[in-house]
């Protein structure tokens, strides 16, 4: 359960830092984020997710982080 709740911690402060850094960047990013499509949206989302399973996978299978 410590693992998991200093996940959600990092995962907020990783999703806030790009609106502490630059505001007005974000705001032009979500604009952009706005005007695309939904099937480009979901491409982006499942690259991200894909990514981060194969993270995942070799932090967990490899000793490689060790």
């Amino acid at each position: 359960m410590k693992l998991f709740t200093l996940l959600i911690g990092l995962i907020l402060i990783l999703e806030g830092l790009p609106y502490v850094a630059s505001p007005e960047g974000m705001q032009e990013w979500l604009k952009k984020l706005g005007s695309m499509s939904p099937g480009q949206l979901r491409s982006m989302g499942l690259i991200a997710m894909s990514a981060g399973l194969g993270i995942c996978y070799i932090a967990q299978k490899t000793s490689l982080f060790n």
